[in-house]
């Protein structure tokens, strides 16, 4: 399978690039993460899971009316290669419904535990129509806590427009992240960089 499938940047002409986080929604991380992009009035894309949605509705509401995006990471975190196509669906949609009954409406991205998938995956996500996102700045690594200037170098190196940019907000100790993120985003406002969802990102990339 070809790299080609996992949409790690979009094509844009504006200084815009989208901030994800994958994982959440967490108790702890997430309201940071919302207070960040909220002084620096920008959107970011949060990748949840059904299983932690359940355990924080609240949160998923705060999320959405704040105007961020939230997108589709399954149910359980599994690696998708390793299920029937008839359990990658029931991953999918089990946490789409989720989403919906609290957000209003259906997510319109998705990206795969551990960007693991295959051709089943992809013909899945293509006929629900959902866009499979990747990340430029996979070498930061912040779910393994590597320190707070290795998240930040790793990242720096792949911002350019239209980057897509991968946090984690949830699972373990994320202190490390919302440092290395708060750090990040004041850097790309100074640079005049946008910071906008994922939806806003390929939308961009349509007007082009």
């Amino acid at each position: 399978m070809g790299e080609k499938s996992l949409m790690n940047e979009v094509p844009v002409p504006q200084k815009a690039v989208a901030i994800t986080f994958d994982d959440g929604p967490n108790p702890i991380y997430t309201p940071q993460v919302l207070e960040i992009f909220s002084n620096a009035e920008g959107k970011a894309t949060f990748f949840m899971i059904g299983e932690q949605i359940i355990a924080n509705p609240a949160i998923v509401k705060q999320v959405w009316e704040r105007g961020h995006e939230i997108g589709n990471h399954t149910y359980s975190h599994p690696k998708l290669t390793e299920l029937s196509p008839a359990e990658c669906l029931k991953e999918i949609e089990r946490t789409e419904k989720l989403i919906e009954d609290l957000a209003g409406q259906k997510p319109v991205v998705f990206r795969p535990p551990y960007l693991d998938y295959h051709d089943e995956t992809v013909s899945i996500l293509e006929q629900k129509g959902y866009p499979m996102i990747g990340a430029l700045n996979l070498e930061a690594q912040d779910w393994d806590m590597p320190g707070v200037e290795h998240i930040l170098e790793k990242t720096r190196d792949c911002v350019k427009n239209g980057s897509i940019l991968l946090f984690h907000d949830g699972y373990g100790d994320r202190s490390q992240t919302i440092e290395a993120v708060g750090t990040l985003v004041s850097e790309l406002t100074a640079q005049g960089y946008k910071l906008v969802t994922v939806s806003e990102l390929l939308k961009l990339s349509d007007l082009k």
